[in-house]
This record gives structure tokens, C-alpha cells and sequence, in this order.
């Protein structure tokens, strides 16, 4: 029984890593392939935390591979949030959001007015 679920467990890792390649692929942005990185990060490290303690219980093992996971999923957030900040300076920002007025490119370098 625990080889069936380990199976599945490893197998379902495996599909959610393909299908976020192939959306990774698909996506025209890099905001929208942001999202393909995360859900790769979140699903198949959640899968495979969960396999390491399907097979070995809450060993040193299962305990650094949670512990690797959630850091994975910490970098991986502020690696977004870096990424998305750098877009939002630059002013490579998708026209939908323009045109929705969700957010609006920022100046960089404060101006002489607010140094005071």
C-alpha cells in the first residue's frame, strides 16, 4: 500500500513539473510565466515532502526536505516579488494592466523635488 501511494505521490510530482513547463512554454510575459515557476515550486515540492514522509515517517530525511521546501517556496516568493518590482520600474508592465490603471510605472531615481 505505501508503494502504490508512493508511486502516485512521485507520479503526480512529475505531471505538475511537465504541466508547468508546458505552461511556461505557452505564456507570452514574464509575469504570466512567473506563476508557471511557482506552481511547479509549490505542487511538486508539497508532493514530494509528502512521499518523504509516506516512506519514511518523520525522520532527519522527511524533516530537510520540508525544511528545503518551504525555503524553496520562501526564495521563490521573493524572487517573484524582485522580478515583478523590476517590471513594474522598467515599465514592461502588460497593457491590460495600463489599461485597467492597476498599476502605472514607477520613477526610480527620486527627483530633486522630494530630497528636501
Amino acid at each position: 500500500m505505501t508503494r502504490l501511494a508512493l508511486d502516485a505521490l512521485l507520479s503526480l510530482a512529475v505531471l505538475s513539473a511537465w504541466l508547468g513547463c508546458a505552461g511556461f512554454l505557452r505564456l507570452r510575459t514574464a509575469l504570466d510565466r512567473m506563476h508557471c515557476v511557482a506552481f511547479v515550486n509549490a505542487t511538486a515540492g508539497m508532493l514530494l515532502t509528502v512521499a518523504a514522509f509516506v516512506s519514511d515517517g518523520p525522520s532527519d530525511r522527511a524533516l530537510k526536505i520540508a525544511l528545503l521546501t518551504g525555503l524553496a517556496l520562501l526564495a521563490g516568493a521573493a524572487s517573484s516579488h524582485a522580478i515583478g518590482r523590476a517590471l513594474l520600474i522598467r515599465g514592461d508592465l502588460p497593457d491590460a494592466l495600463r489599461i485597467a490603471g492597476v498599476a502605472e510605472p514607477a520613477d526610480p531615481r527620486p527627483n530633486d523635488e522630494t530630497r528636501g
